[in-house]
């Protein structure tokens, strides 16, 4: 370890760097898994999200009749606005995400009965 001073705007701070020198790097601690916002209704087909994102409008709220191919949401991802579609005729039973929320791949969206 190697310890060095740096200033930053005028503030001082200490840090200690690790050398290294031909080993593998330690791998990263991975990150915990974000806690669902409600439990899925037994039975339904759930709607998961399919890469991270930002949602941007949820078109459906609980109890709506969809059919499939209806937009139930859209979801930003790298500067792209993804339409997530209904899978199958139903009627929404829970919705598990709001407008603006920031979801991981796989987080549940909502649940079709």
């Amino acid at each position: 370890m190697k310890k060095y001073r740096v200033t930053v705007n005028d503030t001082a701070y200490e840090i200690q760097l690790e050398e290294m020198t031909g080993a593998a790097p330690a791998p990263a601690a991975a990150p915990a898994p974000a806690p669902a916002a409600a439990p899925a209704p037994a039975g339904g087909e759930q709607v998961t999200s399919p890469m991270p994102g930002t949602i941007l409008s949820v078109n459906v709220s609980n109890g709506s009749a969809v059919k499939k191919g209806d937009v139930l949401m859209v979801l930003e991802a790298m500067k792209m606005e993804n339409e997530i579609m209904c899978p199958r005729d139903g009627t929404i039973a829970s919705v598990n995400v709001a407008k603006g929320a920031a979801v991981e791949s796989g987080t549940l969206l909502c649940v079709i009965q």
